[in-house]
C-alpha cells in the first residue's frame, strides 16, 4: 500500500500507484522527525495562537507538499489552490515538496547543507512526479538530484547536499539588522492576495511595495498563515517568500517568474525547533537589474538572532 509523506498524514482521492512498497518510514524509526509532533516554546513574546498541522488537522503547507511513495525514488504529488501563484504554483512550495521528497527518503542521512533549484517551465494544475537520486553518498556528506515532472516533461530539477553537522569553531560575520520585534510591527494588508499570499503573514520593517524606494532592501517579519512549527521544508518555502525586487524599485507591475533560487542551511534541526511558529526576520537586496533580469541576496533570521539561512535568486521579468 502507498505510504503518505509530509508533516502529517493526508487522505488524498487519488488512487495509490502500484508496486509502492517501502521500508519504515523515518518518522517510524529512531531519529525521524517530519511525522512526529513538536511542542516548542518561542523566546518571542508573541501570542500563542493554536497550531494546524497534527492529527486530523493538517496544516495546508503539509497537505500542498505531501507526497505519496510509488518507489523509494519516485513520489506522486498534487498541486494546491492554497499555494497558487499567477500561472503556476507557487515556487516556494514546489521548492518545499522536492526538499520534502528527499528527506523522506530512507537513505537520507544528515541534514540539509545546500539546496538549487532550476525553474525549466511552468508547473500546471494537477499532478506530478518527483524521483530522487542519490549520486554521491561520503562519509560525512551526501549529493542529491531532485526532478519534477509533469507528463513525462522535466519543468524543474534540484541538487542538494546533506551532511552530519559537527561541533566545530563556529563564528557568524553577519549580523541580523536593529529592527522592532515583530508584534511591533503592523501586518501588511493584502494587496488582493490570492493563492499563496494568503498562506503567508507579512510585518514590513523596511521597503515600501509597488513604491519608488531609495533602494530594494527590504526588511519583513514572515510567518505562516495559520501558524506552523519551522522545519526545513517550510524554511526552503519561506526563503522564497521575498517580494520580487522590482516591485521595491517601480510602482507598476510587470510579468516575472523566478529561473533559479539557491539556499545554504546555517543552522540545524534544534535551531529550527528553538524557532518553533514564530516569524522569522527576511532581508534581501537586489544587486542588479538588466537585460530582462534581477536577482537579490537574502537572509533568514531567528528571532533570537541565529542565522537560519542564506538564498539567493535569479527573476526573469518581461518588458
Amino acid at each position: 500500500m502507498a505510504e503518505r509523506h509530509g508533516r502529517s498524514a493526508v487522505k488524498s482521492n487519488r488512487p495509490a500507484p502500484a508496486n509502492s512498497a517501502l521500508p519504515p518510514s523515518r518518522g517510524e524509526t529512531e531519529g525521524g522527525r517530519y511525522r512526529e509532533a513538536h511542542t516548542v516554546t518561542s523566546p518571542h513574546p508573541l501570542p500563542d495562537p493554536p497550531l494546524e498541522g497534527e492529527g486530523e488537522n493538517p496544516h495546508p503547507f503539509d497537505i500542498a507538499i505531501a507526497l505519496t511513495a510509488e518507489t523509494p525514488n519516485r513520489w506522486h504529488g498534487h498541486t494546491s489552490e492554497d499555494y497558487w501563484n499567477m500561472v503556476s504554483p507557487y515556487g516556494g512550495v514546489t521548492a518545499g515538496a522536492m526538499m520534502q521528497a528527499m528527506l523522506d527518503h530512507p537513505e537520507r542521512r544528515g541534514t540539509p547543507l545546500a539546496f538549487t533549484l532550476n525553474f525549466l517551465a511552468p508547473i500546471e494544475a494537477g499532478d506530478y512526479v518527483i524521483e530522487t537520486e542519490l549520486v554521491r553518498a561520503n562519509r560525512n556528506s551526501q549529493h542529491w538530484a531532485i526532478r519534477l515532472s509533469q507528463a513525462g516533461r522535466v519543468l524543474a530539477q534540484a541538487i542538494a547536499i546533506c551532511a552530519q553537522r559537527r561541533e566545530t569553531w563556529s563564528l557568524v560575520e553577519a549580523a541580523p539588522p536593529e529592527v522592532p520585534p515583530a508584534e511591533a510591527c503592523a501586518v501588511a494588508p493584502p494587496r488582493k492576495a490570492t493563492g499563496f499570499l494568503q498562506r503567508y503573514e507579512f510585518r514590513i520593517v523596511r521597503g515600501k511595495p509597488f513604491a519608488v524606494n531609495e533602494d530594494s532592501l527590504s526588511q519583513v517579519w514572515v510567518s505562516d498563515i495559520p501558524p506552523r512549527p519551522l522545519d526545513f521544508a517550510s524554511l526552503t518555502a519561506l526563503c522564497d517568500s521575498f517580494l520580487p525586487r522590482i516591485f521595491l524599485r517601480r510602482p507598476e507591475f510587470v510579468p516575472i517568474g523566478t529561473v533559479s533560487i539557491n539556499i545554504y542551511f546555517h543552522a540545524g534541526e534544534d535551531a529550527l525547533l528553538r524557532q518553533g511558529a514564530a516569524p522569522v526576520l527576511a532581508v534581501a537586496q537586489a544587486q542588479a537589474f538588466s537585460d530582462g533580469h534581477f536577482d537579490h541576496h537574502g537572509h533568514v533570521w531567528s528571532t533570537d538572532g541565529t542565522l537560519l539561512a542564506t538564498t539567493q535568486q535569479l527573476v526573469w521579468y518581461k518588458e
